[in-house]
């Protein structure tokens, strides 16, 4: 019998709609990928958004933005554009507590300076509530973040990646910076205990970001 993974995604009654989605993002991404190779990526993000996402409603945007990423992850990695600013990937297990943290507090501390990426090898269906009242009393506001999975794009892409010591592991590529950030995880812990680690997290951001921000490289890649 032959395996139907889009059963319970909602792909079929979306089929349309991630067609349009193709080809708008087919016309941003022209003369850097066929519109086959662009559909293919549009329909690969929504059903693996699918598979763990707790509400649908709003899969068809979510696919779109983490389509775009994807893509773009995927230009760079093949010399088709040139990043002038350095990547950063965060990864845990579920992209639902520590990962996002550190995305969001280094995005902050960078200014716009890093592209910052998370995600999760096994994502969960949403954020933890805890991680994101810790982060809202931080004016951040993760509401509209989501757990995304991890894709080898994304990794080619990055010049840092970074796991957040849960025993995950990424595809190990020449002339890229790997750590390990031994962290407690927040999964079921309570605001308060959310927040020692939150504080943790972004004392090491902000290392991470004066060490990317003032490397030699950097200078003399403006010079």
């Amino acid at each position: 019998m032959t395996d139907h993974p889009e059963r319970g995604t909602g792909l079929q009654d979306n089929t349309e709609l991630l067609h349009r989605i193709s080809d708008r993002l087919a016309a941003r991404f022209a003369g850097v990928f066929a519109a086959e190779t662009v559909e293919r990526y549009v329909f690969e993000s929504y059903t693996a958004l699918a598979r763990t996402a707790k509400i649908k409603t709003y899969l068809p945007s979510t696919t779109e933005n983490f389509a775009i990423d994807r893509l773009s992850a995927l230009a760079k990695s093949k010399g088709a554009v040139v990043s002038e600013v350095p990547e950063v990937l965060f990864v845990c297990v579920q992209n639902a507590g520590r990962s996002q943290m550190a995305a969001a507090l280094l995005a902050v501390e960078a200014k716009g300076r890093i592209h910052v990426r998370s995600a999760g090898s096994l994502p969960a269906a949403e954020l933890d509530p805890a991680v994101v009242a810790a982060m809202s009393e931080m004016g951040l506001d993760l509401t509209r973040d989501y757990p995304k999975p991890l894709t080898d794009d994304v990794v080619r892409a990055s010049d840092v990646v970074i796991t957040m010591g849960c025993g995950d592991s990424c595809p190990i590529y020449p002339g890229k910076r790997y750590e390990d950030w031994e962290l407690a995880d927040p999964a079921g812990l309570p605001v308060a205990a959310v927040r020692i680690i939150r504080d943790e997290i972004h004392d090491r951001v902000k290392a991470l970001a004066a060490s990317l921000l003032s490397s030699p490289d950097k200078e003399e890649s403006k010079a």
